[in-house]
């Protein structure tokens, strides 16, 4: 019931004042578990996803959004529920890979779509960065659920960083056709059949999406972005400290 009023109450606006284009609906099924990867430019990706579809779809979130203390944190986990997300703790990088395998296909066995975004993270540049194996493979491997390739396209320029105001600008989504991997069932444990699997949907995605493909993590990119911010800070600031 709470999605439902979300949907209406968020989702309606956001089609209204955006107009998100969409291509590719046809390819999401009716009915039955499916798992959405999509590749990952802003905040606002886990709304006009969903506000676009008919389905409910889960994804998930860090657990600091439902933990926050106070009025504002109650609003916001309140918030992150009703638009079906799903808290995961990521204090430990193992731990927090099991939770979120756990709780796909927890979502999976109800029948239900599941989102995740492969490359971990949102990307630093707006381009399309290596998917990580150990969630969207194992899912999907565990589950047999088809594997629909999704592609946002120009949600990174609705609200830029450093913008308060969001740029009205219609962003876009391409749904490709459902992949899959029952060749591989029995292997999930496999890290050979994990990344190749993750390589083929992220193939789709930047096919999808039109994205400059970059093989690195895009929290590896993000570290050295923010070294160099910081190497350039305190090169700037022993420049200042010199004598004339």
């Amino acid at each position: 019931m709470l999605y439902g009023a979300m949907k209406v109450t968020i989702g309606g606006p956001l089609k209204v004042a955006f107009r998100p284009w969409v291509e590719g609906l046809e390819n999401i099924p009716a009915e039955g578990p499916a798992i959405l990867a999509s590749n990952h430019l802003s905040f606002s990706d886990s709304f006009f996803l969903p506000a676009v579809l008919d389905r409910k779809v889960t994804f998930i979130a860090k657990a600091e959004y439902f933990t926050t203390p106070g009025v504002k944190g109650r609003l916001t986990a309140a918030f992150f529920k009703g638009v079906g997300q799903l808290p995961v703790d990521r204090s430990g990088a193992r731990g927090a890979g099991e939770a979120a395998i756990k709780s796909g296909i927890e979502v999976l066995e109800r029948g239900e779509l599941f989102g995740i975004y492969p490359e971990g993270t949102r990307s630093p540049d707006g381009r399309l960065y290596r998917g990580k194996p150990g969630g969207l493979a194992r899912v999907a491997l565990a589950t047999g659920a088809p594997v629909i390739p999704v592609a946002m396209i120009d949600t990174e320029k609705i609200q830029p960083p450093g913008k308060i105001m969001p740029k009205l600008m219609r962003p876009g989504i391409r749904i490709g056709k459902p992949l899959d991997f029952s060749r591989y069932q029995g292997m999930e444990h496999d890290r050979f059949v994990l990344r190749a699997v993750t390589d083929e949907v992220m193939y789709e995605i930047m096919r999808l999406s039109g994205q400059e493909y970059v093989d690195m993590y895009a929290t590896a990119a993000k570290r050295q972005i923010a070294d160099a911010a910081k190497a350039e800070k305190e090169q700037a600031r022993k420049k200042k400290e010199q004598p004339e």
